[in-house]
């Protein structure tokens, strides 16, 4: 995703901090993690929490992992010969089938935010990966001024609540998920949380 480049708004921490896990989570899924990434995911610590246990899990299979092992099991998973294990898109979760109506709304909804899809990116905005960065840009006002709770509840609730959570549960159990599995496993708990957080303050 693209915008102008502005000044970035001081939000709260724990806004940065559901951002960060937003925008962590699509790195991982937008393409495999360099030497740089994997470094980093290596020294994350997590609590007790369910969540906090797939970061720890996370962190030490990074530790153990190699690049190269780790982009060959992104390209089983999401790229395969003809296409992976996978399919990491709204449109198939929700409908069965690619470019379908969710992406339909989902272009609107990013020209009503001033959201464009970068040049060089060629698939299907609808992929989780983006859905995860736009949700961080949302909060850290990087489309603009940073979203109001509202806004952002409206836009995970139409375009991430319907099928995010079952993606990551099938990347979780997934065959070919090794340093995956507990990328699922963070996503898929991570999302409960926000859904649950976004209902109690749904007004």
């Amino acid at each position: 995703m693209s915008q102008a480049a502005a000044a970035a708004p001081m939000i709260a921490e724990e806004d940065q901090l559901r951002a960060d896990l937003y925008g962590y989570l699509s790195a991982l899924l937008a393409s495999p993690p360099d030497k740089s990434l994997l470094g980093r995911s290596a020294t994350l610590k997590g609590d007790e929490s369910d969540l906090g246990s797939a970061i720890n899990t996370l962190a030490t299979l990074a530790n153990k992992v190699s690049a190269a092992s780790v982009e060959r099991e992104f390209n089983d998973l999401f790229i395969g010969l003809g296409r992976g294990e996978l399919l990491p898109y709204a449109s198939y979760y929700m409908t069965g089938f690619l470019n379908e109506k969710p992406l339909a709304v989902l272009r609107d909804d990013m020209r009503k935010n001033g959201i464009t899809r970068a040049p060089n990116v060629y698939e299907p905005e609808d992929n989780i990966a983006s859905l995860l960065e736009i949700m961080a840009g949302l909060i850290t006002g990087r489309f603009g001024t940073p979203a109001s709770l509202s806004r952002q509840r409206e836009f995970f609730n139409r375009h991430l609540a319907p099928w995010a959570r079952h993606f990551f549960a099938d990347l979780e159990g997934a065959k070919g998920s090794v340093f995956y599995a507990p990328v699922g496993a963070i996503g898929r708990n991570f999302l409960v949380i926000e859904t649950e957080a976004f209902r109690m303050t749904g007004g």
